[in-house]
C-alpha cells in the first residue's frame, strides 16, 4: 500500500478545521491539527509533513512569522496559506515569508485540493525522483543532491546548491530577494547582496545565463 502524504494543517476555527480535515483524509491524506501558532511550532520541529497548510491569523505566533521562522531553520515543505486577508501587501508578505500559494477563505474544499495535488506534485525536497532535467545536457538530481553537466558532478557551493533547490521548487516564479535571504542565510549570518549575485553567476555559467530572470529591484525568476 501506498504511503498518504501527510499534511500540517494550523488553523484556530475549530468548525473549519475539523471540516478541511475531514475532507482531506477522504481524498487519501494524513492531517495532523493544530490550533495555536506556538503549538504549530513543536509540531513542525518535532515532525516531517508533506505539505503546510497555515492559516495566518491565529493566537500566539502568526502564520507569517511561523513560515519565516522555519523556512530559517531549514524547513523546506510546500506551504499554502488559507486566510481571509485579501490586499497585495498581505499577499506579498504571504509569498515573502516562503508559502508556495495562498488561498482566501471563503474557499470551495475542491480548489484546495487541487492547490494541494499540485504542488505535492512539484515538490521535490524529500522524495525519489528521476532527474530533473533544467537543459540539454543539464540536470539535476534530487535525491543526492548533485546538478550534473554533461554526465559529470557539476562543483556548487553549498548555497549555491541551495539557490538552486530553491529556484527549482519554485519554477517560472518571482522570488524576492528576502525570501532568497532567508532560505540560504541562517539565523545568525548575515545575508550578502554581492555574494548572491555572484551565487547567481555562477548558476548562470553553468544551467545557462537566459535560465535565471532578474527582476528589477525585486528578484528572481527560473524559467523553465
Amino acid at each position: 500500500m501506498a504511503q498518504k502524504n501527510r499534511i500540517f494543517l494550523l488553523e484556530d476555527d475549530t468548525n473549519l478545521s475539523e471540516t478541511v480535515a475531514e475532507f482531506l483524509e477522504e481524498e487519501g491524506f494524513d492531517v495532523e491539527t493544530a490550533y495555536t501558532g506556538t503549538e504549530a511550532e513543536e509540531k513542525l520541529y518535532e515532525t516531517r509533513y508533506d505539505l503546510l497548510l497555515l492559516d495566518v491569523n491565529v493566537p500566539e505566533v502568526n502564520g507569517f512569522e511561523l513560515l519565516k521562522t522555519a523556512r530559517s531553520q531549514g524547513v523546506d515543505t510546500p506551504a499554502i496559506f488559507i486566510t481571509s486577508l485579501d490586499t497585495l501587501e498581505n499577499l506579498e508578505e504571504g509569498y515573502e515569508s516562503g508559502a508556495d500559494d495562498y488561498i482566501r477563505k471563503p474557499f470551495a474544499l475542491k480548489e484546495l485540493l487541487l492547490r494541494i495535488e499540485s504542488l505535492l506534485k512539484r515538490n521535490f525536497s524529500h522524495k525519489k525522483s528521476p532527474h530533473i532535467e533544467i537543459a540539454p545536457g543539464i540536470s539535476f538530481d534530487p535525491v543526492g543532491s548533485t546538478l550534473y553537466k554533461e554526465g559529470e558532478p557539476a562543483s556548487l557551493q553549498p548555497k549555491e546548491l541551495a539557490l538552486l533547490k530553491l529556484f527549482l521548487s519554485r519554477a517560472g516564479e518571482v522570488i524576492g530577494h528576502e525570501t532568497i535571504y532567508e532560505h540560504l542565510w541562517g539565523y545568525e549570518e548575515t545575508p550578502s547582496e554581492s555574494s548572491l549575485r555572484t551565487y547567481i553567476k555562477n548558476l548562470r555559467k553553468i544551467i545557462g545565463k537566459d535560465k535565471i530572470v532578474s527582476i528589477k529591484r525585486y528578484g528572481y525568476r527560473y524559467q523553465p
